[in-house]
């Protein structure tokens, strides 16, 4: 529990009233070096940032525990809607208070917390961003950044209308990897990209499943209607919780959602891409009984999603292929037979260029030229700052850009960039749920099965598909009565 606010551990000893309760007396006193005032290693409180960490468990746990070995993170609240999968946290963390409902957090300590831990499944990250941007908090929320294209933009506009300090999950935007294939790609190694495939072994859940038919008991220590959240109210059914929500529209993203930001981070950095201009797809097929079944609720169990960037100036157009399911391009003729393509785990990413090939792993890890002879011939002068740490920088960057404060200093995947890399992952899944759309039979007889592969062209500033209306119903969901995004 929390010790009184005397207390010099105390989360509510901020940044914030540290330099309240000194400024008075600041006239005073001379200026004392560090170590005097605290011995060897002592961290001032205006160097501290103080974190409330939503969502303790899973992904959570290893978020919060990265932001505190930094060393200049204090975790000052815990909250999570299970008990059970929060246990680990609070007992790494005994001096943070914990809580259930993360409302009850930001009403009750706002005060208290400078920054926000987003660490929740996808369907309620932006709601509570949003919420604690509201606050004055910097955030730093798991991929992908939102559920929905809608939410991704209303978060980017929120960062730089409240003025505060951003980062999404994908910490292989920090790391050495995609800034090797950055510094290939500037030098002119590979030419002019025209083509990218990227692949993945994800999903590793169930999809393309019908929802259960019968309920479960709700496990002790789970708030059930507090996990919806802003999702419709459905019966808890054995299994969603912890892990396996990934599969479900009202919850996840799916294959893409899970791993896109991932293996799509590196290529959006090193060409500058952001909205495409057209998105087409295919997707497995379920049989049930021998007879092709359609389960709208139930992401599929894999596809394969074109992404078009035509409107590039200065540069020729690009194709983006996404794969899931295991599903893998043809490998390159570079390669020799036993070489891997991409790397181990069934993930990858394969640049196609005029004049040469280049590839790498989940994260933008292993950068590689082809043939791989080529890693030891090309050589090229590294002007690209790395990132302290790599990709355990990521969190370690985002709490010292969060004490020095808004537009200090830059960092890796801050909303203004992730937020358009996130919407253009969305994109994927607005053509795969398009996909499953039923249309009338041309004789009016019924209704024909989806499955029509149909290239929707994307208006990006406004956020719409403007040949296939139908598609737009998943730009922007309704939340549940009693739950609202107010911006």
């Amino acid at each position: 529990m929390l010790k009184k606010e005397n207390s010099n551990d105390s989360p509510q000893n901020s940044r914030r009233n540290f330099i309240r309760n000194v400024g008075a007396a600041a006239a005073g006193f001379m200026i004392v070096p560090r170590h005097v005032l605290g011995g060897k290693g002592f961290i001032a409180p205006s160097d501290r940032l103080v974190i409330a960490g939503v969502g303790a468990g899973g992904k959570g746990q290893s978020d919060i525990a990265n932001f505190y070995k930094g060393g200049k993170a204090e975790i000052g609240f815990l909250c999570d809607v299970d008990d059970r999968k929060a246990a680990t946290s609070i007992a790494n963390f005994p001096k943070a208070k914990y809580y259930k409902d993360w409302r009850e957090l930001f009403d009750k300590e706002s005060k208290n917390f400078d920054a926000v831990s987003v660490s929740t499944p996808d369907h309620n990250h932006a709601i509570i961003s949003l919420s604690a941007m509201q606050l004055g908090k910097h955030v730093y929320v798991q991929k992908p950044l939102t559920h929905d294209i809608y939410e991704a933009r209303i978060l980017t506009e929120a960062a730089r209308r409240y003025k505060v300090v951003t980062q999404m999950g994908n910490q292989g935007a920090s790391g050495d990897g995609v800034r090797q294939l950055q510094e290939w790609y500037d030098a002119g190694i590979i030419g002019e990209v025209n083509t990218i495939y990227c692949w993945t072994n994800r999903p590793v859940w169930p999809q393309g499943i019908p929802w259960p038919s019968e309920s479960a008991a709700i496990p002790k220590g789970l708030d059930w209607d507090l996990w919806l959240g802003t999702a419709p109210y459905k019966d808890y059914v054995d299994k969603v919780v912890p892990f396996n929500w990934r599969g479900w529209w009202d919850y996840g993203t799916g294959a893409l959602g899970d791993m896109a930001c991932h293996l799509m981070e590196a290529p959006f950095r090193v060409l500058k891409l952001k909205y495409p201009t057209a998105v087409e797809c295919s997707v497995g097929s379920v049989y049930v009984n021998q007879k092709q079944a359609y389960y709208p609720d139930s992401c599929p169990p894999s596809s394969h999603v074109v992404m078009s960037f035509e409107s590039r100036k200065g540069k020729t157009p690009l194709k983006l292929h996404w794969m899931d399911g295991g599903i893998q391009p043809v490998r390159p003729e570079e390669l020799e037979p036993t070489e891997m393509m991409g790397g181990d785990g069934g993930n990858g990413v394969l640049f196609i260029g005029t004049k040469g090939k280049m590839m790498c792993s989940t994260y933008g890890k292993d950068p590689k030229l082809l043939p791989l002879s080529r890693n030891n011939e090309v050589k090229v002068k590294h002007t690209i700052p790395l990132v302290p740490g790599g990709e355990a920088g990521h969190y370690t960057e985002w709490v010292e850009a969060a004490i020095a404060g808004y537009g200090k200093k830059e960092l890796s995947s801050d909303f203004a960039v992730a937020g358009p890399l996130t919407e253009a992952v969305l994109m994927g899944n607005l053509a795969i749920r398009s996909h499953s759309i039923q249309r009338p039979r041309a004789d009016g007889k019924g209704m024909n099965y989806p499955g029509r592969n149909i290239k929707m062209l994307w208006d990006g500033a406004n956020m719409k598909i403007t040949n296939f209306d139908e598609a737009n119903q998943f730009v922007k969901r309704a939340y549940r009565e009693g739950w609202k995004l107010t911006v």
